[in-house]
């Protein structure tokens, strides 16, 4: 078989060709002045998209205002958080009560460098360029997440009021935090690694795990303060009635005032670059030892919208993790996966299947929000109302627009109660699934 040609040289000769090529397209030159003038996204954008995202909807819930996650990546957090305390919220007459994202936050940066130390002992026999020690190392901390991360931190460490543990500086600006504990943890790597090379004994290897884990704290502590073990839940209901419950410890304050088993809740991803119907767990992505796991049942998108709009019928929030970045407008809040004509603006085929995307790393999961509610014709969803929490100078006073095709393109994931799940899927929960790698499109 004769070899296949891979480098071509651009001549002189394929260069008049490409200049010949533009000028035979319709209107280069307008399309030229237009983008060169305003850029893509204003010369590729659909005006129409207005009237596709009208934003009534036959069901919404009654939410109040949006929290604001500022300059870092802790987005699972918020939203885990938010479908919580929205439920708090309608059972107490509290429409605007917060909870910490500063209190869990800290206890995961606690929980991922002790999960971190783990992985590296783990390997600590394979070579740095060995691909699943590189990943660790690639991203020893980071601010992403997945929402069963936020439960486990919610199981291990309850919740506090966002007046307890209020925002620092750092938690509304993590890059200079994580940079500095992203060294360290590589640091802590190669001495740990170092040590088991050596031959070190347990007992030497834990201690030096344990030290290291001292100094994270210790660092986590001065970033975002050190979290109350105790606290007064004060506040003052919708009718401004005040409420005071002296002593209560983050877990008995989630035990005995949220009325939810996170247990029960199930993340269904759609994820086309792999087969549905099938249970899958990504344990490289776990952030507690021994507390809950990251796993997904993959289906059809057509199952994680009929789920998720029962559990929205049905009164309750909605986690979903998505590709924020694609079609979107941050300013007015819209999601629609026609807003920007890019491949119509340039003459050329953009389009790539969903499987394809992923496959590709085109597509990632990048963002997590909460869907609050939907908009039903002849029971099929056309558009979705979206909580985000980049604060309200953003869309509707936060709240996104989504149409029913950007959910289909560009969402992955839906938190929905195991009970709104077929019994075949249900049944499927109880199967041994099936482990990703560390660089899964799911990652």
């Amino acid at each position: 078989m004769p070899e296949t040609q891979t480098n071509y040289p651009l001549t002189a000769a394929e260069i008049a060709a490409l200049h010949a090529d533009l000028q035979t397209q319709p209107a280069h030159d307008v399309i030229g002045r237009a983008v060169i003038k305003n850029g893509v996204l204003a010369a590729a954008e659909d005006p129409q998209a207005v009237t596709r995202l009208n934003r009534t909807f036959s069901v919404e819930l009654d939410t109040g205002k949006v929290a604001n996650q500022k300059h870092s990546g802790r987005c699972w957090l918020f939203s885990v958080l938010n479908t919580i305390r929205h439920q708090f919220a309608a059972q107490y007459n509290v429409k605007d009560f917060e909870l910490s994202q500063s209190y869990l936050f800290f206890w995961d940066k606690v929980e991922r460098a002790n999960m971190f130390y783990a992985n590296i002992l783990k390997t600590a026999d394979r070579p740095l360029d060995d691909r699943e020690v590189a990943y660790y190392l690639s991203r020893p901390d980071d601010d992403g997440g997945q929402w069963a991360m936020g439960a486990a931190l919610v199981q291990k460490y309850g919740v506090v009021p966002t007046s307890v543990m209020p925002e620092s500086f750092t938690a509304n600006n993590t890059t200079a935090f994580a940079a500095a504990l992203n060294l360290k943890l590589r640091k802590d790597a190669l001495h740990l690694r170092q040590l088991v090379a050596d031959g070190a004994s347990e007992a030497d290897i834990a201690a030096a795990r344990q030290a290291a884990l001292k100094e994270v704290y210790r660092m986590a502590a001065y970033a975002f303060g050190e979290p109350p073990t105790t606290f007064d839940l004060e506040y003052k209901d919708d009718k401004q009635g005040y409420h005071r419950v002296p002593g209560l410890t983050p877990k008995r304050f989630f035990d005995q005032y949220f009325d939810v088993d996170l247990d029960d809740y199930v993340v269904l991803s759609n994820s086309p670059d792999k087969p549905f119907d099938h249970f899958y767990s990504l344990p490289s992505q776990d952030n507690v030892v021994g507390g809950k796991n990251i796993t997904f049942l993959n289906e059809p998108m057509d199952v994680l919208k009929q789920a998720a709009s029962a559990q929205l019928q049905a009164g309750e929030a909605v986690w979903f993790g998505n590709d924020v970045l694609q079609q979107m407008s941050r300013e007015r809040g819209f999601l629609d996966s026609q807003l920007y004509r890019t491949a119509e603006l340039f003459g050329v085929d953009l389009s790539l299947s969903k499987a394809d995307r992923l496959a590709t790393h085109e597509a990632e999961v990048t963002h997590a929000m909460t869907l609050t509610g939907v908009d039903l014709v002849d029971d099929e969803s056309t558009r979705w109302k979206v909580e985000n929490s980049w604060g309200e100078k953003n869309g509707d006073k936060g709240y996104f627009v989504m149409t029913d095709e950007w959910m289909d393109d560009f969402v992955y994931e839906v938190v929905v109660h195991k009970r709104f799940l077929t019994a075949d899927q249900q049944a499927l929960l109880a199967t041994t699934p099936e482990v990703l790698p560390a660089w899964d499109s799911l990652q």
